[in-house]
């Protein structure tokens, strides 16, 4: 029993901004950016194993002007951050940005001034994947967390609406612990 059959007179419809959703989600390309042991996990990932391609992301970009995701794999040291930058900025729109591995995510264990504390510092990141290095498992979950988020953005005037919505909570958000026990 097909679909065709479960619909009245075979017309379905949908919303643009769920169509439109669909489809995005649906046709990630990502760019590569290793910059460490995650990269290794990220290839893995890629392989026949895990297989990426049942997401439609079997083919990683070596052009950032071809993919609109990136996959930032491992530390990020002060010299590649113009670099990286760069290569965020020559991505076209709509374009997301996965941190693999808690270097990528907050500098890890190299806390000094030639590691980035953080990509958040050089590119907005929409998926913080924890880890040393995270497992091809853990990168396909994010990747399905990124889709679901992908899918419920919305579109042209709504969009500016919600990110104005996020941005004015997050001006007004308490801090979540107490700072005055803390100093001295």
């Amino acid at each position: 029993m097909g679909l065709e059959e479960q619909l009245p007179s075979g017309v379905l419809l949908s919303s643009v901004e769920v169509l439109a959703g669909y489809v995005r989600k649906s046709s990630l390309w990502p760019a590569t950016f290793g910059l460490a042991c995650c990269a290794i996990e990220m290839m893995a990932t890629g392989a026949p194993r895990y297989d990426l391609a049942r997401f439609g992301m079997e083919v990683f970009r070596a052009s950032p002007r071809q993919a609109d995701v990136m996959i930032v794999a491992g530390r990020v040291s002060q010299k590649m951050a113009p670099v990286l930058r760069q290569v965020y900025d020559q991505m076209p729109g709509p374009k997301w940005v996965i941190a693999m591995g808690v270097c990528a995510s907050s500098g890890g264990m190299f806390n000094n001034y030639a590691i980035v504390q953080g990509v958040d510092h050089i590119v907005p990141v929409d998926i913080y994947l924890p880890g040393c290095p995270p497992r091809p498992e853990m990168l396909m979950d994010a990747i399905l967390k990124l889709h679901d988020q992908i899918q419920h953005t919305k579109l042209g005037a709504h969009r500016q609406a919600e990110i104005a919505e996020l941005e004015s909570a997050a001006l007004t958000a308490t801090p979540t612990i107490d700072m005055k026990g803390l100093l001295r």
